[in-house]
């Protein structure tokens, strides 16, 4: 027998109709009516429905001692079963609509107390979400069955409430039948983990209304035009409706009561329009009044004016191409799962903001309705998408088997149904999407067919189409093909030259968006620039959206007492995918990582490009705004240091236009070691809801004049300083009063340097070819593991000590190689070290035998004491930065402890570069360690931690401090890219295996 929670014919028992989202309100503005359920309740946890304690609904039932659970939340993060990680795979057998016996169910009782309700109002119960079925009883009788996980579920109780004392219960199911379409890449969480209320009504009320704002062909004057639907029809109450701007009346209307919905419109002589630029929101105030003109139900909904459309190949709002620098959020916290609370959802919403994003996908369900009053408020561009996902059929070679059987259409109207109905009248909302990763089918076009007829002023969006037709299609055909369902050509993880072609086609009538891309995973994405650089170089190519927001680690306890975030495997579950869940641009505490400061820089509204002399284009690349809001400064540094500043006054550039400004700066060069440059930065005038006055919106960098770097090489004059030579049978000691190197006469190493007593380097240079593997590394092409590039042996061939007058230079060939395989690198190594400390170091490298065709990094690694307490720098700072994800860093003048200079990613791996660097001191207590750049600029790293442990570590408290910090000088990197779900290193950041030949100095001086 079919149970309701594995019936297709069963989505719900009694549920209301669905509806906006809105409470009723008094005059003052605050809810009312309005009895929050949330908070403790009595929890009982069974294996399967069968195994729940029976007639556990009756209220004389005792559940004394059943567990306390709060609501909302999720039962798995306390302690009720485990969560469960996958990204596509169902962890269920996929034999749908059925699903496994073992269905883990929570039974909820509540009991609470009601006031006396008249007799003719209603009281409703509301569920905002339930994962994943559930049924609900009160005191002891049935009410009703819903489904559906991420939308509300709303029930008529009027008739099963009483005045005093009230008893609660419902039965959620961890599965059903609806979870086949809920296959979205993100934790299996169950319960009631959303908001639980209940609202008494009139007997006359609002029950649902529906906000359109429509502005004329020159986007100036509006009609807001309401539909308002009441409970009832009778002769004794009206519907009146006002409009306000701030705390003035700009509008007013009157309408008879109607079930079936009554239209009005209010006109509105040229509004300010809302964008997420200016995200000005009127006031639309709905109340009903009987005829003693008594008010008997009120609702207020933020109105704001804008309009979407498509036009000309583009889609367009408020007449103006707009570019979507977005993201894709799940709802999530670290500690309570997808039940997050709003200040949690603000958080985001301020750093997006903070962040120059300015959309978000909601990926791939509708979020919790608070989220989308932020949206309005704040001002963010949302593609809303229906709770649906069908990935795991992909497994089975069968994406699209649901989509296209005719069985499954009213469960997949009833999501997209839902949603629209819920989130209307959200002007942040300008596209609706049918899901996610679903094949595509007859049930999609159904979905459509539904949207467009409901809601046809919005526009929808399906990668999914998109995908089945070019699958489909002949190499002819892809020229050509277009969506007829999505309305938008939208794709992901598209590379840059297929991005570049989709860009430069003229004939196609749809605008193109990457609804992902840029797989935010672990150390990396690589290569923003180039995919900004693209999408501003085409109109056709509307934006896009990263994935994803937040890494969606479980904070918990990794039995030491101290705190790790866990992903998919650390509970035991089977199967799983992994960290591919750690995925975002902030971490899961919200920790901006440095990709965020990378996407930020990448694309910022306002770029000041140099022309010539004193002259620099201002570009505004905002939509709406001009620059008003903007207040401009620069600065001339020198090696860092400010020598010159000042504001660029009055400085107006409308949106998509720029301006040639003169800024009158002075220094234009200095000493030849010396590097100058100009930085601009656009900051805002005034504090806003989002950032303080002062916040840095965009800048940019101007290199005046390069510094020069050294190119000699050899015998450093030292004075009247000699060198001692003294030699064992195994070592070479070179010293004199100051300065004290002790080299193994076997391998040529260094084994120690000190400066009188303090030593600064404890182990000497080494080869190093090698980098703890990244996200994106270990799913790219490079084959890096095989070739044994983690593994490599050296043979010393021959050392040899030469006397240079009062210096000393030696002279190590070696060949480096990996076991089992005939290819190596020829190392020769030059050492020139003189009396006063200073070493300069010349390594060539010559590569032979069947060598891998890339490496990870090409440079040299050494040992310095834990009494390391300070690294300053010239070069690129302050932040990580790699060839391909450099964007986001500056020239100047950097200083960090060694912590400082770690980037802590939940799934250890490389990170923590310093690029681009001419200089770098490292401080310890009396004395300091210099690596200055000869010829080139080189790369560094500085960690407590060796490279095998952060390799085999798969957390962060797995992580071992050593007594001693472990410092990378490289001559080369390979870039970062996105392949850990997208396209590999761009060529021209990969590093290919060739002869090499780098230099640098190494000294030694008083701290």
């Amino acid at each position: 027998m079919l149970r309701d929670w594995e019936s297709m014919t069963t989505l719900q028992r009694n549920r209301r109709p669905s509806r906006a989202s809105f409470v009723s309100k008094d005059n003052a503005g605050d809810r009312k009516n309005i009895k929050s359920l949330n908070g403790e309740w009595k929890f009982y946890y069974a294996l399967s429905p069968e195994q729940a304690p029976e007639h556990f609904f009756q209220p004389d039932f005792t559940d004394i001692d059943w567990d306390t659970l709060m609501v909302p939340s999720h039962w798995q993060l306390h302690g009720y079963g485990t969560p469960h990680y996958t990204n596509i795979v169902y962890p269920f057998p996929i034999d749908p609509p059925h699903i496994p016996s073992n269905n883990p169910t929570g039974c909820y009782r509540l009991t609470f107390t009601m006031e006396r309700v008249p007799g003719d109002h209603h009281v409703f119960l509301t569920f905002e979400g339930v994962d994943s079925a559930f049924h609900i009883w009160m005191n002891g009788e049935e009410v009703g069955y819903s489904q559906g996980s991420r939308m509300p579920s709303e029930f008529d109780i009027t008739s099963f409430v009483k005045e005093g004392e009230n008893c609660l219960a419902v039965q959620v199911y961890q599965w059903s039948d609806g979870s086949y379409i809920e296959d979205q890449d993100m934790w299996w969480l169950s319960g009631i983990f959303r908001d639980v209320y209940i609202q008494v009504k009139p007997s006359i009320y609002i029950n649902d209304f529906f906000v359109r704002t429509f502005l004329d062909d020159e986007y100036k004057d509006a009609v807001c035009k309401i539909n308002v639907q009441t409970n009832d029809k009778d002769q004794e109450h009206d519907v009146e409706l006002y409009l306000y701007d701030g705390h003035s009346e700009i509008g007013f209307t009157k309408l008879p009561v109607s079930q079936t919905g009554e239209d009005a419109e209010i006109e509105v002589k040229n509004p300010r329009k809302w964008s997420a630029e200016i995200p000005y929101l009127y006031q639309l105030v709905i109340v009903i009044k009987n005829r003693n003109n008594t008010e008997v139900d009120r609702v207020v909904q933020y109105v704001g004016f804008r309009s979407v459309e498509l036009k000309d190949g583009l889609f367009l709002v408020n007449g103006a191409a707009i570019t979507l620098k977005g993201v894709n959020r799940h709802d999530h916290d670290p500690e309570t799962g997808r039940a997050v609370s709003e200040a949690r959802m603000e958080e985001d919403v301020r750093l997006m903001k903070q962040y120059n994003i300015n959309a978000v996908r909601t990926a791939h369900y509708p979020n919790s309705p608070a989220f989308y009053d932020l949206c309005n408020r704040y001002g963010l561009y949302v593609i809303d998408e229906a709770d649906l996902e069908c990935h795991g059929f992909n497994i089975i070679s069968n994406w699209g088997k649901l989509s296209q059987e005719h069985q499954w259409e009213p469960a997949f109207i009833d999501r997209i149904e839902r949603m629209i109905e819920r989130d209307k009248n959200h002007p942040s909302i300008i596209m609706w999407s049918l899901g996610n990763e679903s094949g595509f089918g007859s049930n999609h076009k159904a979905m459509a067919e539904w949207a467009k007829k409901r809601d046809p002023d919005r526009l929808l969006h399906y990668e999914g189409e998109i995908r089945k037709l070019m699958d489909e299609a002949s190499a002819e055909e892809k020229a050509t093909i277009e969506p007829t369902v999505s309305d938008v050509f939208t794709t992901m993880y598209t590379n840059v030259e297929d991005l570049a072609l989709i860009g430069s086609q003229k004939d196609y009538n749809k605008p193109h968006i990457l609804c992902e891309y840029a797989h935010a995973m672990g150390n990396g994405p690589g290569g923003l620039r180039e995919y900004w650089d693209t999408i501003q170089r085409y109109d056709r190519l509307q934006g896009g959206f990263v994935w994803e927001w937040i890494d969606q680690g479980i904070l918990s306890d990794a039995g030491d007492g101290s705190d790790y975030f866990a992903y998919g495997g650390d509970f035991g579950e089977y199967p799983h995918d992994g960290n591919f869940i750690i995925d975002g641009l902030i971490f899961p505490d919200r920790t901006p990582s440095p990709a965020l400061r990378e996407y930020k820089k990448n694309i910022e509204p306002v770029r000041v490009e140099k022309d010539k002399d004193e002259q620099f284009w201002f570009v505004n690349e905002y939509d709406f705004l001009g620059t008003g809001h903007l207040i401009f400064r620069w600065q001339v540094n020198i090696n860092g240091m400010i020598v010159e500043s000042g504001d660029i006054k009055n400085v107006y550039v409308p949106p998509h236009s720029s301006q040639l400004i003169s800024i009158p700066f002075k220094t234009k060069e200095a000493a030849a070691a010396q590097e100058v440059v100009m930085i601009v930065e656009c900051m805002l005038k005034e504090g806003t809801s989002w950032a303080e006055e002062g916040h840095i919106v965009a800048w940019s960098e101007h290199v005046l004049q390069e510094a020069s770097i050294p190119e000699e090489t050899g015998v450093t004059p030292a004075g009247n300083e000699k060198l001692e030579v003294t030699e064992t049978s195994s070592e070479w000691e070179i010293s004199n009063h100051v300065v004290h190197f002790k080299f193994c006469k076997q391998t040529g190493m260094m084994i120690h340097w000190k400066q009188n007593d303090e030593i600064l380097m404890e182990r000497g240079l080494k080869l190093n070819l090698w980098r703890a593997l990244t996200d994106n590394d270990y799913l790219a092409q490079n084959n890096w593991g095989t070739q044994g590039l983690n593994y490599l042996h050296t043979r010393c061939k021959s050392v040899e000590l030469t006397r240079i007058d009062a210096a000393v230079q030696m002279t190590v060939k070696e060949t480096v190689a990996a076991p089992g395989l005939d290819w190596a690198m020829d190392v020769l190594w030059k050492y020139y070290i003189n009396a006063i400390g200073i070493i300069d170091v010349d390594i060539t490298i010559e590569p032979r035998g069947n060598y891998p065709k890339t490496i990870p990094r090409v440079g040299v690694e050494f040992i310095v004491p834990k009494a390391l307490q300070q690294i300053t720098w010239l070069g690129l700072g302050p932040g990580e930065a790699y060839p391909d994800s450099r964007e986001s860093v500056r020239r100047g003048a950097w200083t960090a402890i060694p912590s400082d200079l770690s980037t802590p990613y939940v799934y250890p791996q490389e990170n923590g570069n310093r690029h681009q660097v001419r200089q770098m001191v490292m401080q310890f207590d009396l004395y300091s360690l210099t690596v200055q750049a000869l010829e080139e600029n080189f790369d560094f790293t500085i960690q407590e931690y060796t490279q095998k442990n952060i390799e085999q570590a798969k957390h962060q408290y797995e992580l071992i401090k050593q007594d001693h910090f472990i410092v990378n000088i490289d001559h080369r990197k390979h870039g970062l890219g996105s392949a850990s779900c997208g396209p590999d290193v761009l060529e021209k950041y990969q590093l290919y295996t060739q002869p090499f030949h780098f230099r640098f100095r190494l000294s030694s001086g008083k701290k």
